[in-house]
């Protein structure tokens, strides 16, 4: 199979998207998805990029961009949820942790959908417990990993990953070194990593 490389932050938006349909069309089109959460909160402070402001037409343009494109491709979407949602980066390291244990997708598609359904931000209002224990794992254990000192290295080694690649946005996806940035771009990426295997 064909493999691609699925970078995101999970405090994106744009990102709930994605995560409600990249295994469907990977398996679709024969290709692997390697799901590769990043500290893109690093590339956005050293950029001075602040991606939604409130109050701005951007942010509104946002929400119903994602409302439109949900409705379009059939994702549960029932109002705007609460936004910005992981000022910790909580969400950010337990990805990481269930990235390296091999649970990453089930934790993230939990995460977005508490996040955008249920009004249950994991990064907020201590709702991680609960999540994790819903996914069947030990929140007490995985958040002490998650808030080990010795972690601020992974986030910083998927932030130097991130600016060598070329990446500063979620959702982002790489195959073979070639960058699709954005839900809208699946597609193409996916096509990408189907032809390569042909080539």
């Amino acid at each position: 199979m064909a493999d691609l490389d699925f970078y995101f932050f999970p405090g994106s938006t744009h990102t709930y998207l994605t995560v409600n349909r990249i295994d469907r069309l990977a398996t679709e089109a024969g290709v692997s998805v390697r799901w590769r959460p990043y500290n893109l909160r690093a590339i956005l402070l050293e950029t001075k990029v602040v991606p939604f402001s409130p109050g701005t037409a951007k942010r509104r343009y946002m929400w119903r961009d994602i409302e439109r494109r949900a409705t379009s491709l059939g994702i549960p979407y029932t109002r705007e949820p609460r936004y910005p949602v992981d000022p910790s980066l909580i969400s950010l390291r337990v990805a990481m942790v269930a990235a390296r244990e091999g649970w990453c997708a089930e934790f993230t598609k939990a995460y977005y959908r508490a996040w955008f359904l249920e009004d249950r931000p994991a990064g907020l209002d201590d709702n991680m417990p609960a999540l994790l224990s819903g996914l069947g794992r030990d929140p007490e254990e995985v958040l002490a990993t998650a808030n080990e000192e010795s972690f601020n290295a992974v986030l910083d080694a998927s932030a130097d990953e991130a600016r060598r690649i070329g990446l500063f946005g979620s959702p982002h996806f790489v195959v073979q070194g070639e960058v699709f940035w954005g839900d809208d771009r699946l597609e193409d990426a996916l096509a990408w990593a189907a032809r390569a295997v042909t080539d």
